[in-house]
């Protein structure tokens, strides 16, 4: 069995009486924090201290999410595909050469052009840095690169793949391509191979200030926004973590805005309250937790009664109160894809869970209320992390999973922990909360579970740099390439449906259900603010100050 190693890390609560501070903290800034004026103060979870998309896909997200950074195309809330910062394309025959024409007129924040040049720049210093630096992002599994050269001419960037794409503006959607100004040298003494806070964007917001300890930043309007009108001289972005004090601090005016509160009885009480407006919707996130086949959790018998112990339904309507909608399969029911045609032969009975373990000799033998295999206690490391309902569904496994004799350790740690550790394998269980279809179908979530699950798992061309649970399937593995290969939209409905039964039949993924997500506004203050349903897009110029 694995034993852990690391060290378990909590993420940074800021308090009440802390945030009563942040006014005052953000006059240095020389906007109108202190009055109110032309200022957001928005309390939200904050995933990574770096904002640099070639560090962690973390940081590629905090770019976008903060207003700082953007990429060439972005989603509709529908999956749709719209234009940004390249306005119009052209693609050959094969599907393999692309081109794209850059937005005239679109400067960074810093003033310098982003034209075709430095998109093509900034797009190669992403690929060099993460082919040469650990733990860094994986932008090859979302795009299988052979070039990117820039024509500054016609002001178009060419992208030659070495794989056909039936649209790659999809991909080009994902925050790992948010274009960046990468003239200079973007590390530091602190943050050396492609790590650092202080990335220049286009988007409508500038990175003043950010404190690594607690997680917090300061904006200032970028004065060179290319989109229209910035609504906000300057927003101050606070880390909280805990759900309630979130709740409290819209409550009492400490924030003006906040993110997927999830703690249900606050969240009601909220939506109770006409001083405030709940956004809500049923995006494209699923719940999950990968199942490390490198453990314990490798035997087929034992992984089956784990999943007939527990009880989902229960889970997303009680124990996390509704923020979830259950579902056995990894892609949401409410997409597109067939979703009732999926078949569980391992539904919750917690009798047969037992049954089978009784007849396969996986018994508690010294009666200390855990099972053996080979000898050893049956105790699972469940890594997890305070966001979305994630460390409530941990410790509901927990609870449901003693029930039937099996141990399992709750190891709460901040997400690029987790992260870190998932690439280890250093975990049995292992859950987050992933838009299924960041690229614009499930395409690049279903990489989670294709390649030879073997110890080396990032191959040659990143082309398995995902299964991170070295998880092998034959038929998942055909099916998968079949996929990828296909140009034609009913077919790969077709095939996502096949894998998804595939993952069930082999209990290769714990799907807790398909989230709720949420944003919270002071109606006094802010006008404009709907959660997306790709929630790349948190500070945006739709978020205004309330006329």
């Amino acid at each position: 069995m694995r034993k852990k190693t690391a060290a378990i890390v909590t993420g940074f609560m800021i308090t009440l009486g802390m945030l009563g501070g942040c006014g005052s903290a953000g006059d240095s800034t020389g906007n109108a924090n202190a009055s109110g004026e032309n200022h957001l103060n928005f309390g939200c979870y904050v995933y990574s201290t770096s904002f640099d998309p070639a560090a962690y896909q973390n940081a590629s997200w905090q770019g976008m999410r903060w207003g700082i950074t953007e990429t060439l195309y972005r989603f509709n809330d529908d999956s749709t595909i719209r234009p940004w910062l390249s306005d119009s394309y052209e693609v050959s025959e094969d599907h393999k050469t692309w081109t794209f024409h850059i937005r005239d007129g679109v400067k960074f924040s810093n003033g310098n052009p982003c034209d075709a040049q430095a998109v093509a720049d900034s797009m190669n210093r992403l690929f060099e840095v993460c082919n040469s630096t650990e733990y860094s992002s994986t932008p090859r599994q979302y795009i299988d690169m052979a070039s990117i050269e820039a024509d500054p001419e016609a002001n178009t960037v060419t992208i030659v793949t070495n794989t056909a794409y039936a649209d790659l503006r999809g991909p080009l959607c994902f925050p790992f391509y948010t274009i960046i100004d990468v003239e200079g040298d973007l590390t530091d003494a602190e943050h050396p191979g492609g790590y650092t806070t202080s990335v220049i964007g286009t988007g409508p917001y500038v990175l003043d200030s950010f404190d690594e300890l607690s997680k917090s930043g300061e904006l200032v309007k970028n004065e060179n926004y290319w989109n229209g009108d910035v609504p906000y001289e300057s927003v101050t972005m606070m880390f909280i973590e805990d759900d309630t004090t979130k709740a409290m601090a819209i409550e009492s005016g400490d924030i003006d805005l906040t993110e997927n509160i999830t703690t249900i009885s606050d969240l009601q009480k909220l939506e109770g309250d006409d001083a405030f407006y709940v956004s809500k919707k049923t995006g494209v996130r699923t719940g999950f937790a990968l199942v490390n086949f490198d453990g314990i959790l490798g035997n087929d018998t034992l992984r089956q009664a784990v999943f007939m112990a527990i009880d989902g339904q229960t889970l997303c309507d009680v124990t996390v109160g509704g923020m979830y909608n259950y579902g056995p399969g990894v892609v949401p029911d409410t997409l597109a894809y067939d979703s009732e045609k999926l078949v569980n032969p391992y539904t919750y009975d917690q009798e047969a869970a037992i049954q089978l373990l009784d007849d396969n000799g996986i018994r508690d033998t010294d009666g200390d209320g855990i099972r053996e295999l080979d000898g050893e206690n049956i105790v699972l490391e469940f890594d997890t992390y305070k966001n979305r309902c994630l460390s409530d569904f941990a410790e509901g496994i927990q609870s449901q999973l003693a029930a039937i004799g099996i141990g399992c350790n709750v190891n709460v740690l901040d997400s690029d922990t987790l992260w870190m550790e998932m690439q280890e394998g250093d975990y049995d269980l292992s859950n987050s909360n992933w838009i299924t279809v960041g690229t614009g179908d499930p395409e690049a979530f279903l990489l989670n579970w294709y390649g030879d699950g073997g110890e080396n798992f990032f191959t040659e061309d990143n082309t398995d740099a995902t299964n991170y649970c070295r998880y092998d399937n034959e038929e998942y593995n055909k099916l998968y390439e079949q996929f990828k290969a296909s140009m034609d939209e009913e077919e790969r409905k077709d095939l996502v449906i096949q894998m998804e039964q595939v993952l069930i039949d082999d209990c290769a993924v714990l799907v807790h259900g398909y989230y709720n997500s949420t944003m919270i506004s002071n109606k006094e203050k802010v006008a404009g603010a709907e959660i997306p349903a790709f929630d790349y897009y948190w500070l945006t110029t739709d978020i205004k100050p309330a006329e």
